[in-house]
């Protein structure tokens, strides 16, 4: 797939219509229809339905947008999807509820609660790396707490955007949930318009240009963005087992991913071993000849393709380095000796690059990854113990201790960044609450009127002692 104009299949939508679309969603959400938890609930089972039916299409169209194999469509892209909607269907009614809340002494008789109402009408702007994944994850907490919205795929992955706008077209009321196409001309008048809450997942750059956009009318926002998350392999550990998990990691999408191990430190002493390891667990996963495996996908334009070749200028090439720019394919690559003060080493990869430094002591490791903006993923190899105290001097949105991606597929746990990788937090219950307002709600009987908060407080040495 080689895509010289993205917007052949994909075309711009006017000022009016977007405007016009914003305003039918505000009308269709001040109907109250959608506060009901069983209309949720059958908005949700027509979704899970739709999908399934839709699978072959969902699986074609990935295929022609970024060279996915059928395997790894379904374990990132709709199973994940799937299994988020059954986790909201499960537990939607037990988390829409009221919960109470504990009352100091000081305001009893009155009593405590939380109502999570939802926010209102949602933007949800989604990447092209995982752009059925990243587009209907968040929709499943839009409409889980009852949401409105409005959904704008990725104009570089054409095929699956028009699959995305068929699909909603079709299950869909047409003013409670809309798929509007387009470039970054149609992202800036979408950010022009007010909506309730931003949903963005994307690069670090345009999360600033969204969280501006937003700060026009203080509309939250959740940035799910990226940057360079490290790989940590120290002396102690199962080098066989690291090096299969850190090749997987990197070889899923072609390493344009988010949470991908971005680049390797490695202990001094098991540096070679590992660098053999990961040559093996490639070929092994990927086969001699790379480029006519099923299994691996490609680069999802020439611009990102000539970026990846750059990075690759200067560099030790240990193993790997294949490129073609008329496929749109690199290789996974290995690159030994990387300094830390290299061009690969300032910007997030996004691709199947693996820089490997190696360090002699782990405060070595740390000051590095502190020197750096705060990653979205952290992966370290070794001793738990010795990986709960690297956890403990750094920080990340997420992290794996002997594993690399996995944090992602646990429901129960929140996904998001820190800092310049990102802002707010998705998956399960964070989900629902990412678009629901918590409203604190206090209940005072009328039955008793304590005095002690009226002027001209008579009674102020009482009130200290129990405040």
């Amino acid at each position: 797939m080689k895509e010289e104009s993205p917007n052949v299949l994909v075309q711009n939508i006017s000022e009016e219509w977007i405007s016009k679309k914003v305003h039918d969603l505000r009308n269709f959400y001040a109907s109250g229809k959608t506060k009901n938890i069983d209309f949720r609930i059958r908005q949700l089972k027509i979704l899970k339905a739709a999908i399934k039916k839709f699978e072959p299409e969902i699986t074609h169209a990935l295929w022609e947008d970024l060279h996915k194999s059928k395997e790894e469509v379904y374990l990132t892209e709709i199973s994940i999807t799937l299994q988020e909607i059954d986790h909201h269907l499960k537990n939607l009614k037990n988390w829409a509820r009221p919960s109470k809340v504990p009352t100091p002494i000081y305001l009893k008789p009155s009593s405590g609660k939380i109502i999570y109402e939802p926010l209102g009408v949602a933007l949800i702007i989604a990447p092209w790396n995982y752009p059925f994944q990243l587009l209907f994850y968040p929709l499943v907490g839009a409409i889980s707490a009852g949401c409105c919205a409005i959904m704008k795929p990725s104009e570089f992955a054409p095929h699956i955007s028009r699959l995305a706008e068929k699909i909603v077209k079709e299950i869909f009321e047409e003013n409670y949930i809309s798929v509007t196409q387009g470039d970054q001309e149609t992202g800036e008048v979408l950010l022009h318009q007010r909506f309730d809450v931003i949903f963005f997942t994307g690069s670090s750059n345009v999360g600033k240009i969204v969280m501006k956009a937003a700060a026009e009318y203080l509309t939250p926002v959740i940035l799910e963005l990226g940057g360079k998350s490290p790989c940590i392999v120290d002396k102690s550990a199962n080098i066989d087992i690291a090096a299969k998990r850190i090749a997987w990691g990197k070889i899923i999408n072609a390493g344009q991913t988010c949470i991908a191990p971005d680049y390797v430190l490695v202990h001094e002493s098991v540096k070679e071993i590992l660098l053999e390891k990961l040559e093996a667990a490639f070929n092994k996963m990927l086969g001699s000849s790379i480029r006519q495996s099923e299994h691996y996908g490609r680069i999802v334009n020439e611009r990102a393709f000539k970026r990846l070749a750059h990075l690759l200028e200067g560099e030790n090439i240990y193993w790997g380095g294949k490129v073609d720019e008329e496929s749109l394919f690199i290789s996974p690559t290995i690159l030994d000796n990387v300094n830390p003060d290299s061009p690969i080493m300032q910007e997030e990869i996004f691709g199947p690059l693996l820089p490997v430094i190696t360090f002699k002591e782990i405060n070595e490791v740390i000051e590095l990854i502190n020197s750096k903006e705060k990653p979205l993923a952290l992966y370290y190899f070794g001793e738990e113990k010795k990986g709960e105290d690297v956890l403990s001097k750094t920080t990340s949105g997420g992290a794996c201790i002997n594993d690399t991606l996995m944090q992602i597929s646990n429901h129960n746990l929140p996904f998001g960044g820190v800092g310049h990788s990102g802002l707010g937090k998705y998956h399960g219950k964070h989900s629902f609450l990412a678009f629901s307002n918590q409203r604190a709600v206090v209940t005072t009987p009328t039955w008793i009127d304590v005095p002690f908060k009226y002027p001209p407080y008579k009674f102020f040495k009482l009130i200290k002692k129990i405040v």
